[in-house]
């Protein structure tokens, strides 16, 4: 199907919930906002009523964006044949400058021996790099990396970790220690697997901020991840002081540009300044810290 940017990462989400783990993002290098969303499905299991509960499942996801799900289209594939094709559809993906996402099963290029290597296993959750919102955490962790003393020492927090490719790459880029949680039990096994294939140690718990407040044992992250829709940024932005140092850094994706103003709002009334920092339309990135006072 084709795979709007704005509900990329929702489909990834929600076919992971539904059991569906095999599926791919791809695009064109000439057209890189023309996506299509690919999945990998036993014919056996799929007979016309469950794809049409498939559709019916997935339509509401375009809701929140005033989107209609582009149509669901059906191809039978050889059945020795499927396993491949989707994991030919995952490379070696260069990202800023430093970083490589590197599906687990492929060796390292040559061309890329020099940067920090994340090995992913992409079929075990949403959350490879690919998606905008995700690129621009990495771009971001990767610039804060290069600046002053880096990463060194600071204690990171990730909230919302999906497959746990941000707190890798903090971890690879000298993050001091990382903790993460996400709601999804999924995502959780994720992260903890990817870290595993890495040689990391993650430590990641199932729960929203709450559970990560409990992972920082009172003490709140110096930097804070967050790569979840805008929506529900909005409603954790309160709880965000148990997370997150007053002198700490956040960085908030998964939002839309247009959905900043609103966000920056909810964040002032919460006692914290954000700004758009930067952006790969229609997506955003917002960093925030805490509202200083004057004496």
């Amino acid at each position: 199907m084709a795979c709007p940017p704005e509900l990329e990462e929702s489909l990834l989400w929600k076919l992971q919930i539904l059991g569906i783990p095999r599926v791919a993002v791809r695009h064109r290098p000439e057209t890189p906002q023309r996506k299509e969303l690919l999945a990998w499905l036993p014919e056996i299991d799929w007979p016309e009523p469950q794809r049409q509960a498939l559709e019916r499942a997935l339509a509401p996801l375009g809701e929140p964006f005033d989107l209609a799900l582009p149509p669901l289209l059906w191809q039978q594939q050889g059945e020795q044949d499927w396993s491949l094709s989707w994991k030919r559809h995952w490379q070696a993906d260069p990202v800023g400058e430093r970083l490589l996402i590197l599906p687990a099963w492929l060796e390292l290029p040559e061309e890329h021996a020099e940067r920090l290597v994340i090995r992913m296993d992409p079929g075990s959750a949403f959350g490879t790099g690919s998606h905008p919102t995700t690129r621009l955490c990495l771009e971001a962790l990767e610039g804060l990396a290069a600046a002053g003393s880096g990463l060194a020492g600071l204690r990171v927090a990730d909230l919302g970790s999906g497959s746990g490719v941000l707190a890798l790459a903090a971890l690879r880029l000298g993050a001091a220690s990382v903790v993460a949680s996400d709601t999804d039990p999924l995502a959780v096994r994720a992260s903890g697997d990817n870290a595993r294939l890495n040689g990391l140690t993650l430590t990641v718990a199932q729960g929203s901020v709450e559970a990560l407040a409990e992972l920082l044992a009172g003490r709140p992250a110096d930097l804070l991840l967050c790569n979840i829709l805008a929506p529900v940024i909005e409603a954790l932005a309160p709880a965000f002081s148990q997370v997150l140092a007053a002198d700490g850094l956040g960085l908030l994706s998964g939002l839309l540009v247009d959905q900043a103003p609103s966000l920056i709002r909810t964040l002032a009334a919460a006692g914290w300044h954000g700004e758009l920092t930067a952006s790969q339309q229609p997506w955003g990135l917002m960093t925030i810290r805490r509202h200083q006072t004057v004496a």
